[in-house]
């Protein structure tokens, strides 16, 4: 029987602890925030051993250093006191400046100055955490439902739950999504976007799908994707993976990317895996 499990997690203020910890929760994790670090074993002993457990340490919690909070998961680890895995959250210091201006809150490391010199400050204290993480999370283009989407399927605790995937359309102009396993770039096929009556249409409009498909290129590359993915998700799920996010992008997320990622998808579910959806840039001023 495996050890319970104990997620540590920590980042960058602003980033998503509180939606991380919040949904464990929800999954049935036994969850404390702001724990002080001398109190981290005996949080642990007063626990139920069969149970998951979370604990939020991060830079408001007494007695906080990083090189302290991981001289600990290891004395745990070597004490096989539970299965012990460090999630951080970490984010775009220009998104998190946003953030903090937005809520007019305070970051903790900035109480009289700037928010952009907390933000600078956290992130190098933090740094010797993200190098040793076994999950990192970056919510830069992350909405909290897409989060908590990303979280459940990492961390539910079903031993039997199958491999969830999520596959996300993108527009290369705005960035490759950080959180892709893999990324397949599809802006080889014929562009809607020169077709005065498809432009304004996207890759969920029947119209649009057939002019993608009619490109002689699209059935050979789209039966060699699925015969490269479909056949690697048993062994994915053998290896414990809970969550495998593929990326498929185009010029602007629009049109092409839009449509492989739906066919994509239903290709996937019809082979017996669950499957989220999610447009990241699909908009009205994108160019497909």
């Amino acid at each position: 029987m495996p050890e319970p499990l104990l997620l540590v997690v920590t980042g960058l203020s602003g980033a998503g602890k509180s939606t991380v910890l919040d949904t464990l929760e929800d999954l049935g994790y036994e969850v404390v925030d702001n724990l002080p670090l001398r109190l981290l074993r005996t949080f642990l002993d007063e626990t139920r051993q069969s149970f998951p457990v979370a604990t939020g340490i991060d830079t408001r919690s007494i007695g906080f250093s990083s090189d302290m909070l991981l001289t600990q998961i290891r004395e745990l680890k070597e004490a096989s006191v539970r299965t012990i895995e460090l999630v951080f959250l970490t984010c775009d210091p220009d998104i998190l400046r946003l953030r903090f201006t937005e809520t007019r809150r305070r970051h903790p490391l900035a109480m009289d100055r700037p928010v952009t010199d907390g933000i600078i400050r956290e992130k190098q204290l933090m740094m010797p955490l993200l190098e040793q993480a076994d999950h990192v999370f970056d919510t830069s283009s992350l909405s909290s439902a897409d989060l908590r989407l990303s979280v459940e399927g990492h961390f539910a605790i079903q031993n039997a739950s199958p491999l969830t995937l999520s596959i996300t359309s993108f527009a290369f102009r705005q960035g490759l999504p950080r959180e892709a396993d893999l990324v397949f770039d599809v802006r080889f096929l014929s562009n809607p976007h020169y077709s005065e009556t498809l432009r304004r249409k996207t890759g969920l409009d029947r119209e649009v799908v057939q002019y993608i498909e009619n490109d002689p290129d699209f059935e050979s590359f789209f039966s060699r994707v699925c015969s490269l993915i479909i056949p690697l998700l048993p062994r994915y799920t053998a290896e414990g993976k809970r969550y495998l996010t593929l990326a498929i992008g185009c010029t602007g997320g629009r049109h092409r990317s839009v449509a492989v990622c739906e066919e994509l998808a239903r290709r996937i579910s019809a082979a017996g895996y669950p499957v989220q959806i999610r447009h990241r840039d699909l908009d009205p001023i994108s160019r497909g």
